[in-house]
């Protein structure tokens, strides 16, 4: 007689978990438990005695989803041993911890096994397994490229422009540079970047960091690559969506706040136009601000809440739904106005599955954000638009604040935490991880309809 197993478990081998995903969600809830210890010592904390279980928890989940929202002052509250453990989960989220398990493996061993190719399959968004080992490769060897560049740049204005101390200017590089290309909102001045509103030499680098962190490790290989072969569909509908995302939200911002007093209104033609630029990209997912978000008009919260839903690139640092999502579900609808049956783009048809899976990323997003708002909601006493804005701002592991975060007492930091980390783990991810019982029917209902709209 057949022994029944678990579902999950390879046969013959008990307790082996066949699902790199669920590898995935706790390798980061490792990191997670690794840096709130290491947030917690006293050496971390620039005052006297060691930070909260909580702030330290609450921070070490922000860092590795690589979010930006915290519940203290980064410039202020870490020491230095603070400030590089708040980078190093930073980086370690950003890049991925089966990305960084794939690098270790090749230079040690000089091969890639299958188990850690599925894993990092799982992280980066389902690539093809014989392109692993390329692609990890290719996506570190890019992202320090990056980072150092932005760094370089960075530096240099902070030292000469700023009148920096080198070393304090080359640490304000560093730390932005890998902070704006994973896409995490933390930064080393108490107002984030407002003080730097109307300088292109600080907000210009980082909102390209951002972008460039943002579109995804699929679109960055193929960018990368040779000329001559011709883009995917994946990485044309990710450029063009992104462009079209960008554009929505300068202007929508502009148009928003050009003659609010308390944003746009006494700047420049150019600082205007260089702000409602950034304040369109930050969202894309990287917490950084120029303006303040609590002096904002309730129209640029709406235009910034889409963003920050929506979100950049599938398998890149950006959360959200991802732009391929909703450039999914525009087609859906394309092809329901036109009746059609088939979901087509560029002489292509996206396969069934492929459109349910949008619907069910949609759903989850939109359920998790009114479940987390009304939930957040008697927990920080705050209004409707200050709760959605944070939730929001939290799943999409965007960073952006209110200024409501930091008031929020013990409750609310862990239920906002949780949404970081599931924002980061992505809803699928973390749904296929927990479904730990699956099976295939092996007989079908007869079809049955039901009324809409």
């Amino acid at each position: 007689m057949t022994r029944p197993r678990l579902p999950g478990l390879t046969p013959g081998r008990p307790g082996r978990i066949t699902r790199p995903s669920l590898v995935v969600a706790g390798a980061f809830a490792a990191l997670v438990v690794l840096g709130t210890v290491l947030l917690a010592l006293p050496v971390a904390r620039s005052g006297p005695g060691g930070a909260p279980l909580v702030t330290a928890f609450f921070t070490s989940v922000s860092a590795v989803s690589v979010t930006g929202l915290s519940t203290v002052d980064t410039a202020t509250y870490w020491s230095g041993f603070g400030e590089v453990t708040v980078l190093g989960l930073v980086q370690v989220g950003g890049l991925g911890i089966s990305t960084g398990a794939a690098l270790l493996a090749i230079v040690v061993t000089r091969r890639l096994g299958l188990r850690t190719r599925l894993y990092t399959t799982t992280e980066t968004g389902n690539l093809a397994l014989g392109d692993v080992r390329r692609v990890v490769v290719g996506v570190a060897v890019i992202s320090l490229a990056a980072e150092a560049l932005v760094a370089v740049v960075l530096t240099l204005r902070w030292w000469l422009g700023y009148e920096e101390p080198f070393g304090h200017a080359l640490w304000l590089g560093v730390f932005h540079a890998v902070t704006s290309f994973n896409n995490a909102g933390f930064a080393l001045f108490s107002d984030s970047l407002m003080g730097f509103a109307a300088d292109p030499w600080i907000l210009l680098p980082v909102s390209l960091a951002v972008i460039v962190g943002g579109i995804g490790v699929p679109v960055l290989y193929e960018l990368l690559r040779t000329t001559r072969q011709r883009l995917s569909l994946h990485a044309r509908v990710t450029l063009w969506v992104s462009g079209a995302l960008l554009l929505y939200g300068t202007v929508g911002i502009a148009w928003a706040e050009w003659t609010n007093p308390d944003t746009l209104g006494p700047q420049s033609l150019q600082g205007k136009l260089l702000s409602a630029w950034f304040q369109s990209v930050s969202p894309r997912t990287a917490g950084f601000n120029s303006l303040d978000y609590a002096d904002m008009r309730p129209e640029s919260l709406l235009v910034t809440n889409t963003l920050m839903f929506v979100g950049g690139g599938s398998a890149s640092t950006a959360g959200g739904i991802r732009v391929g999502t909703l450039a999914v579900l525009f087609l859906v609808l394309w092809a329901q106005a036109r009746g059609e049956r088939d979901v087509t783009v560029a002489h292509r048809r996206l396969p069934s599955s492929l459109v349910q899976q949008a619907l069910v990323i949609t759903m989850v997003f939109a359920l998790l954000s009114v479940i987390g708002t009304l939930a957040l909601i008697p927990l920080s006493g705050a209004d409707l638009d200050q709760a959605l804005f944070e939730v929001i701002s939290a799943l999409g592991t965007v960073g952006l604040s209110t200024g409501l975060t930091p008031q929020l007492g013990a409750g609310a930091q862990i239920l906002l935490a949780l949404l970081m980390f599931v924002g980061r783990v992505g809803p699928t991810t973390l749904a296929t991880a927990l479904a730990l019982r699956q099976r295939d029917a092996r007989y079908r209902y007869p079809e049955g309809r039901v009324l809409v709209g």
